[in-house]
């Protein structure tokens, strides 16, 4: 592989999507930025090489993909009102050398706020955000939401057309309207940030350039709307991200949290998080996020995991419950529950769960079920568990974790 041929592939993985919103704000439509996407980028893949790498090379990209859409308008003799882009976009489509775009208005922060639109229902809004501003696959955002891939692409589709039909502009709206899709944004953002921390297939456990663009948006969600929740998320995500150095073994397995070598944690990142946290928390205007990281930061006051106060920890899952009633919570609650009061209180409220139908295909409740009929020396339920985990799991290091502890359990 050439130098220029390996610089074109690190723009595409860290900025391609970053282009792409610029050219749906630009040109106005989904499909058509899409194929000026990748346009631009087989022009870059010809000239490039001879030409060398642009000094503003997501600027170039940009402008290329817009004349590319514009050419194409025209041979379909469709092309109408393209050519009519205000100043600010003829601005950032120069390839001026000395252009500072990260000055400009960040363009997948715009693209959120309107693919959160109200027009379109909740479920859509999301789903068509993570896709188009965030890139995760179909399969990935399906497994998000426990929902069927093709249920998710007829959502992403409809939510498209909605769009363009009502002609939906690409804008961060005025504060009033800021508010009313705030919460879908969250969502959005978390979203994100939970398949970067935790991604849900493939080999790695972590897409840190996932979790990091989440931390990015949290940031300049902050500075736009300082609202008890937007620090509330932020904080939860600079938390969860300080233990990122102590979360994977040697061999790639994930490390459990009370087996973490605490010392790697990033303290200058658990200082922040805490920080905002302690700030919503003082607003008395806080949500559920806000409160998982308060659950977060009461993991990292502790410097073993057996000073963690778990009675805390329970208690704060009891608010969340109640404020943010989910499955996925009362899960999380009962491991907290094992921690505090014993594996077999724990155990009983996870059963509950599966008496009730409740995340009968979702792994880490199999997962979990296992670990405390382990630690019940129940080892028949245990391996039945973790082969129930293994075989719903699409994560490599889960999967790798889950045949260790099968192959660690005794026999009898």
């Amino acid at each position: 592989m050439t130098e220029v041929q390996a610089a074109l592939e690190t723009i595409y993985r860290h900025e391609s999507r970053r282009v792409l919103a610029s050219l749906i704000r630009l040109l106005g439509d989904f499909d058509l930025a899409e194929e000026a996407l990748h346009e631009a980028f087989r022009a870059a893949m010809e000239q490039w090489p001879s030409t060398g790498v642009p000094a503003q090379p997501r600027a170039w990209l940009v402008s290329t993909g817009r004349f590319k859409a514009i050419d194409s308008q025209r041979r379909q003799a469709r092309f109408q009102a393209l050519e009519e882009l205000p100043a600010q976009a003829e601005a950032l489509l120069s390839e001026a050398p000395d252009e500072d775009l990260e000055h400009l208005p960040d363009d997948r922060l715009r693209l959120i706020f309107t693919c959160c639109h109200p027009a379109l229902a909740a479920d859509a809004q999301v789903a068509l955000t993570l896709r188009e501003v965030c890139d995760l696959t179909t399969e990935e955002i399906a497994r998000a939401f426990l929902a069927s891939p093709a249920t998710i692409a007829q959502r992403i589709v409809r939510a498209k057309q909605k769009i363009r039909g009502a002609r939906i502009p690409y804008e961060v709206p005025g504060r009033g309207e800021l508010l009313e899709r705030l919460q879908a944004v969250l969502r959005v953002i978390y979203l994100v940030f939970n398949e970067g921390y935790f991604a849900s297939s493939g080999a790695a456990l972590m897409r840190t350039q996932l979790s990091g663009e989440a931390i990015r948006l949290g940031r300049l969600l902050l500075e736009l709307l300082p609202e008890p929740e937007v620090q509330g998320l932020l904080a939860l995500m600079l938390l969860h991200q300080a233990r990122c150095p102590a979360r994977l073994s040697a061999s790639g397995e994930p490390v459990l949290l009370d087996e973490q070598d605490r010392s790697l944690w990033d303290r200058a990142l658990i200082a922040e998080g805490e920080a905002l946290v302690l700030a919503a928390l003082q607003s008395q205007r806080f949500g559920p996020y806000t409160l998982q990281a308060a659950i977060a930061a009461v993991h990292a006051e502790a410097t073993s995991a057996g000073q963690t106060d778990w009675a805390q920890i329970v208690g704060l899952y009891d608010a969340l419950q109640r404020l943010a009633p989910s499955p996925v919570i009362e899960l999380n609650r009962a491991v907290a529950v094992a921690m505090c009061d014993g594996p077999e209180a724990g155990l009983q409220l996870v059963d509950a769960l599966l008496d009730r139908g409740e995340l009968t295909e979702y792994y880490l409740l199999h997962a979990a079920r296992a670990d405390l009929c382990r630690r019940l020396q129940r080892y028949p339920e245990a391996r039945s568990a973790y082969q129930r985990a293994l075989a719903l799991s699409q994560q490599a290091a889960d999967r790798q974790f889950f045949q260790r502890r099968l192959a660690e359990l005794p026999d009898a």
